[in-house]
């Protein structure tokens, strides 16, 4: 449960002290969350308790990371209320989650045992981001209606005066705290506020005055149980477990490197598959909902001093004793409060600022990131990950189906070589120097005669072309015959094909090819060898 080094005789009181009080702040802010997110997802308010209890537990045991938050989170909500939409006719939306959580656990710990942790990077950056922001404004959308105690939808509001009371003062109150207060207020300030709301519905008895409320919650059975095991419910949930599995282990991911990076230490990309996955199998299996990590949450739990992964483990001992001591009085918690807590959680992490910055940097990317934003919003958020990453392939795609193939001299009085575009150097009107500046393998070699071809027309009195090597790290099948492509190209002008500075795993692949029996050329050691010999 802690790291390899440690064990129950090294975890000191000291240990034990910062990861309770780490606990202590973060059950604070999860105990209100955990019921919105389980609303937003469309599912009964206990299932986001359940989904903050065994998880935790499993999540401490088989995952990397000390600070990582585990628990419900919005966006995955929003993903789980639109998966739930594909269940067959008579299936519950709770008995829906415990599938959706089964097989998104079943297919993390698939990943990790297949060693597909790289699968992080089938989400670019800029798809991530654009992705989370659509979310966001989708999520807060959403809230609108409760918020205001309307029937309808965002797009047709209607006003309960009470409910739209309650809402709105809990709204600006939790604005305030978190623009005004700092330190331990402000992290106790939702607890507060939650808990004035529930006294005063309880004074004013405001469920008989039209205000919704979440209702008696039932007694604390996690009812440890295999999820209903029918093809049709499976089948149907399938695509929108890969989706959520996706989404969860890269956003998951990002958050554990980002806070390690602050903390010095590394995170277990593997591993953290096998955590998430344990998590949302356990989660499966006690009445919750798929879970990952909260970036605020996780966030808190690196400011609050958390220093192993026992935090988690307080998390859930707390959040079990607030499940069973507070389930009578939570019954009167009215929706418009859960509505504004998850409005200010999710729009606190609204940022417009790498739109701005990834159009001065790449126009395409930014391009693709406000395509999935605008898809999120107008279609699902489905479709906007299937964009996200088949745009991220296309890009990928245009930027290396053709070589930079960069034409370099000798920086004057030296053994080095430079682009001719960026540097004054000298060149040899018969050998032509030559930088392949990326692997070459099957998406870009049969475009590397056709580069090299134009140097050579730029330069007729070539009776020599030296390829530098160094900046290949990987040649495969395809490489290897776009280079026998090439020497044929140049022979039938008369013109030599030598290399340099071949790494070795490059020159094994050659070999392993059989190109000793079709290179004519000379491999040098150092580039200003080739260039000098004859």
């Amino acid at each position: 449960m802690f790291s390899p080094a440690n064990s129950w005789r090294d975890y000191s009181r000291r240990l034990l002290r910062e990861d309770f009080s780490a606990a202590l702040v973060v059950s604070v802010l999860l105990i209100p969350q955990s019921l919105a997110y389980a609303l937003l997802a469309g599912l009964p308010p206990q299932v986001g308790l359940y989904a903050s209890l065994l998880p935790l537990l499993a999540y401490a045991f088989f995952g990397s990371s000390p600070v990582l938050g585990i628990g419900p989170v919005a966006v995955l909500a929003l993903m789980i209320s639109q998966a739930l939409g594909a269940l067959p006719a008579g299936v519950s939306p709770a008995e829906g989650a415990l599938v959706l959580a089964v097989e998104v656990g079943l297919l993390m710990l698939l990943a990790a045992a297949l060693r597909l942790d790289a699968l992080a990077s089938l989400l670019s950056v800029p798809v991530l981001h654009g992705f989370e922001t659509g979310a966001t404004l989708s999520i807060a959308l959403s809230q609108l209606p409760p918020l205001l105690g309307s029937p309808g939808t965002a797009q047709l509001l209607q006003f309960e005066p009470t409910t739209t009371l309650f809402g709105v003062a809990a709204l600006t109150l939790l604005v305030l705290a978190r623009r005004s207060l700092s330190g331990q207020a402000a992290r106790f300030a939702p607890l507060v506020i939650l808990l004035l709301a529930l006294g005063l519905a309880w004074g004013f008895e405001v469920q008989g005055r039209g205000v919704a409320v979440v209702g008696i919650l039932p007694p604390l059975h996690l009812g440890l149980a295999l999820p209903r095991l029918d093809g049709e419910i499976w089948s149907a949930l399938l695509p929108h477990a890969l989706l959520l599995a996706l989404m969860a282990y890269v956003s998951s991911l990002v958050v554990a490197e980002s806070l390690a990076r602050r903390r010095g230490e590394r995170v277990d990309a593997r591993r953290e598959l096998l955590g998430l996955g344990a998590a949302n199998l356990v989660a499966g299996c006690s009445g919750a909902m798929p879970v990952a990590s909260s970036f605020s949450r996780s966030v808190l739990m690196h400011d609050a001093g958390s220093r192993s992964r026992m935090t988690g483990v307080f998390v859930a001992v707390l959040m079990g004793l607030a499940a069973w001591l507070l389930a009578e009085p939570l019954a009167w918690l009215p929706k418009g409060v859960l509505a504004a807590t998850i409005l200010v959680a999710v729009l606190s992490g609204l940022r417009l600022q790498p739109y701005r910055e990834a159009w001065r940097f790449s126009r395409p990317e930014a391009l693709l990131m406000l395509l999935v934003t605008l898809t999120v919003l107008a279609w699902s958020l489905a479709a906007a990950l299937a964009l996200g990453v088949a745009g991220s392939i296309a890009l990928l795609l245009q930027r290396t189906a053709r070589p930079h193939v960069a034409l370099i001299g000798r920086v004057p009085g030296t053994e080095h070589y430079r682009n001719v575009d960026r540097h004054q150097v000298e060149c040899r009107a018969d050998v032509l120097g030559l930088r392949i500046d990326e692997s070459l393998v099957f998406t870009n070699a049969r475009s590397l005669t056709d580069v090299v071809q134009l140097h050579v027309d730029h330069h007729p009195g070539t009776r020599r072309v030296v390829l530098l090597m160094s900046p290949v790290n990987s040649i495969d099948f395809s490489g290897l015959e776009a280079l026998r492509e090439l020497q044929t190209a140049l022979q039938r002008q008369r013109v030599q094909l030598d290399l340099s500075e071949v790494k070795g795993p490059v020159l094994d692949r050659l070999r392993a090819g059989g190109w000793q029996q079709w290179f004519k050329g000379q491999v040098f050691l150092s580039h200003h060898q080739g260039m000098s010999g004859d």
